[in-house]
This record gives structure tokens, C-alpha cells and sequence, in this order.
């Protein structure tokens, strides 16, 4: 009996910032299911289901590490303090916002209002204090760069999908042009990155996967800022996406001999959203390309979230989850 605390004790402690990140793959797969059915008019009760997966996922998560932080506060300061995960807490923020849109319809408009709101103060502040700890670090090196840096700031470019809706069109401007402002900025350290410098550890190289989300997420916040009109600005931000999504699915073989980990999580969010800027193309566009691009996609989102269930439990039954690194 004291063998199995002290088990759960050390797995407490070891309870990653990264298991937010389930959150994010669930709560897209949600609204990818719910943009589909509203554009080809199915009637069915996967969206809302899933929903409720999403919502019951995140208070899990959440609950667990709040119990993590006051048992193991140490424990969390180290994770925050550390130069990679530092970059998953604005996971928090961001999956309250994606609850936000996820549950347009669903929830009462007051709900959202507070989930909004809630979700954008905590993603200001998260940005407000990560940014700074990148400006004046005494730690950071260019390896320490990746991917998950532009955690922080999509979170920024998703304010406005949830707050149009909401009235809050000054605000949802504020948080857009930080988000877009700072992608690039990222961007170009990045890539830098990437063509001068020893290529990331394998076990991070899922989070390439989401370069694709800030022009994406970028692309569906620019189309709720311009109530649904497609200008150039959103066509550039879209065939970015479209692209990037393309030269990350030509590189295959690299992801194919990566082990599973929880950062296969960052596959996840990244294919939602660009299936979910794809569905507002062929709402725009129409035409066979884009059903057809939106329909391959949605159905290598669903396998794939199944695929990373499942290799999740497993993980998990297997005690590979929750341990030291």
C-alpha cells in the first residue's frame, strides 16, 4: 500500500504542463466536426459529444495540476522556469478559449462571455510574463528554441475567433496584432534555427507541426475580424498554412521513426486548425479541390487523435508517462 503512494506521489510530482495539450487536439477535432457539419449540413451529435470530452478532459487536467501545484509547488516553479516547457503553460489559457468556441450554440452567452474573458486575462498574462522572461533570460541558447515557442502566441490570435462573436471587436484587434506581430518575429529566429544551427532532438520534432497554426488559426481570426470576407491578407495567411502543411507531410519519414511521447500531442491542434481554415475556404469558394482537401484532412485528424488516445493509454498503463526525464 505505502509502495503504490509513494507510485502516485512521484507521478503527481511528474505530472506534465504538456497534458493541456490533449485538450487543444480534442477541443479542434470538436470545432473541425462542428464547421464540417454546419457546411455540408450533417445531422449528427459528434460536435457536441465531443464537447463534452473536451470539457471533461480539461477540468481532469486541470484539477490534477492544481493538486500538483500544492503538493509539489517546487516542482511546478522548476517546469516554469524551464526553457522549453515554459512555452506549454499558455496551454491553460488556450484551452479555455478553444472551450469558448467550441461551445458556441452549446453554451449560454453569459458562460462565454465569463470563459472569454477568463481565458483571454490568463493568456495576457502568460504572454506578458514568458516574453519578458525571453528578454532578459540568462539561461536560454539558440537549441533551446523550437516549435512550442509559438505556443504563446497563437494563444494571442485565437482571442478574436471566440470574442467577435462576443461583441469584443477592439479587443480581439489588440490580441490579433500581438499574435501576428510576434509570429514573425519567431518565425525568422526559427528558421534560423532550423538552416544554421544542429537539427531539433527527435522527441521535439512533433512541435515542427506547429508552424502550422499561427498563419492558420491567423487566417480564421482575420476572417472573423472581417465578418466572413475573404481579401488577400486571408488568402496569404491560408496558403501559408497550406503549404507549410505540405512540406511537413512531404518530410513523413522523419516523423514516422520518432517514438511516442506526449509531444506527438502536437500533431494534433496544428491539423484541426488547418482543417478548419480549409472549411471556411470551401464555404467562400466552393469547388471540388477544397471538399477534397477538407475531407482527407478531417479524416487524418480523426485517425490520428484516435491514434494518439490510444498510444496514450498504453503510455500510461505502462507506467512510460508521468516520469522523470
Amino acid at each position: 500500500m505505502e509502495s503504490n503512494i509513494d507510485t502516485n506521489n512521484a507521478r503527481l510530482e511528474n505530472f506534465p504542463i504538456s497534458f493541456f495539450a490533449i485538450v487543444m487536439g480534442f477541443a479542434g477535432l470538436t470545432i473541425s466536426f462542428k464547421k464540417v457539419e454546419h457546411i455540408w449540413n450533417w445531422q449528427t451529435q459528434i460536435s457536441p459529444l465531443l464537447f463534452i470530452v473536451s470539457a471533461l478532459l480539461y477540468f481532469l487536467i486541470a484539477a490534477t495540476y492544481l493538486f500538483k501545484l500544492m503538493r509539489h509547488t517546487q516542482h511546478v516553479v522548476e517546469e516554469f522556469r524551464h526553457p522549453i516547457r515554459l512555452s506549454f503553460f499558455p496551454t491553460i489559457s488556450i484551452g479555455i478559449l478553444l472551450l469558448t468556441i467550441a461551445g458556441e450554440g452549446l453554451l449560454p452567452h453569459s458562460i462565454l462571455n465569463i470563459l472569454w474573458m477568463l481565458g483571454s486575462a490568463a493568456q495576457l498574462v502568460f504572454t506578458l510574463i514568458i516574453l519578458s522572461a525571453w528578454i532578459h533570460h540568462e539561461k536560454f541558447q539558440v537549441h533551446h528554441s523550437n516549435p512550442a515557442w509559438f505556443i504563446p502566441i497563437v494563444g494571442n490570435i485565437l482571442v478574436p475567433v471566440a470574442g467577435v462573436p462576443l461583441g469584443y471587436s477592439e479587443i480581439s484587434w489588440f490580441f490579433f496584432s500581438v499574435g501576428i506581430l510576434f509570429w514573425i518575429v519567431l518565425l525568422c529566429i526559427l528558421m534560423n534555427r532550423f538552416f544554421f544551427h544542429n537539427p531539433m532532438p527527435a522527441k521535439l520534432l512533433p512541435t515542427l507541426f506547429i508552424l502550422i497554426a499561427p498563419p492558420a488559426v491567423g487566417f480564421i481570426a482575420w476572417m472573423r475580424l472581417h465578418k466572413g470576407v475573404l481579401d488577400d491578407p486571408g488568402r496569404i495567411m491560408y496558403y501559408a498554412a497550406l503549404f507549410t502543411t505540405m512540406l511537413l507531410f512531404f518530410q513523413w519519414k522523419q516523423f514516422a521513426k520518432v517514438k511516442f511521447a506526449l509531444p506527438w500531442w502536437a500533431y494534433s491542434f496544428p491539423t484541426a486548425s488547418i482543417t478548419i481554415a480549409s472549411t471556411l475556404m470551401l464555404e467562400k469558394t466552393g469547388g471540388t479541390f477544397f471538399a477534397v482537401i477538407v475531407t482527407g484532412l478531417l479524416i487524418f485528424l480523426t485517425l490520428m487523435v484516435l491514434l494518439l488516445v490510444f498510444n496514450t493509454v498504453k503510455a500510461m498503463l505502462k507506467g512510460e508517462v508521468c516520469v522523470p526525464e
